[in-house]
């Protein structure tokens, strides 16, 4: 039975679905059977990223609904083990109940190792939905104020439910600005919301240019190598930290800092 993890955050704007739709492939890449679910209703955001929209014919209204086998609403990435299906673009979020987000998923959670649900931003209706089909939740927010803030919101919502484990992403730490005390450390903001970090991704504008292309599979980056760890993490049970700090300290980080200034 698949391992159900909903990738949630408190705030739009974080990186939730491009770190969601990275670790999805890195998960693959590691001979795992991956399905990712677009739970946020009415958007196709995920499908966006990841380069298939075009392809979609079918979506889970359309399963729900009886209009097509589950199986024919599934997009495979070429040559991967990693399958997505894509919102239910003409369903509202009030329409979509739980009990029939759950009984989706018992249809097919026996055919994948994990099942990553990308999840509303926010605490609203369809928050509740996703979290209620899982066992685990990956809370994805960056070294900003508002964003913690939402965060712990969504944390003591997350402890109500009876999940696995609940971990956290820090997604956008600039190393240099860590080194000098310009921003929290992912440690830091772990101790703030007093849940267990899991992975620290480093600012990276390409993975912000392949996920605008909707080319996000082929992305290599400082970002896609942290969140390789992070599957590591997922599937060994292990704490592995990308180091975003790693060129950043001594005399050849302080001269980069000089340069990074100057110019």
């Amino acid at each position: 039975m698949a391992r159900k993890i909903v990738v949630t955050s408190g705030k739009g704007g974080v990186g939730k679905t491009s770190v969601l739709a990275s670790l999805g492939i890195c998960l693959a890449n590691k001979g795992k059977n991956v399905l990712m679910i677009d739970g946020d209703v009415g958007l196709n955001n995920l499908d966006v990223v990841m380069g298939m929209e075009s392809r979609v014919v079918y979506d889970m209204a359309d399963v729900i609904d009886n209009k097509c086998h589950i199986n024919q609403a599934l997009l495979q990435e070429d040559g991967s083990s990693l399958y997505l299906l894509p919102s239910a673009h003409a369903y509202s979020n009030e329409k979509l109940s739980a009990s029939s987000f759950r009984d989706l998923i018992s249809r097919i959670e026996n055919t994948f190792d994990f099942i990553l649900i990308d999840c509303p931003a926010g605490i609203d209706g369809g928050f509740h939905r996703a979290v209620s089909c899982c066992d685990e939740a990956l809370l994805v927010t960056t070294p900003h104020i508002p964003a913690i803030r939402d965060g712990d919101k969504v944390l003591s919502i997350l402890r109500s439910y009876k999940l696995n484990a609940i971990s956290l992403i820090v997604n956008r730490v600039r190393g240099d600005f860590v080194v000098t005390g310009k921003m929290m450390s992912g440690g830091e903001i772990s101790n703030i919301l007093r849940c267990p970090l899991i992975g620290v991704v480093p600012e990276d504008d390409a993975i912000t240019i392949y996920s605008q292309l909707g080319r996000i599979g082929m992305n290599r980056s400082s970002s896609r190598d942290a969140i390789d760890m992070i599957a590591c993490n997922i599937v060994e049970n292990t704490y592995k930290l990308y180091d975003v700090t790693k060129g950043h300290r001594g005399l050849i980080g302080k001269f980069k800092r000089l340069m990074s200034a100057k110019y």
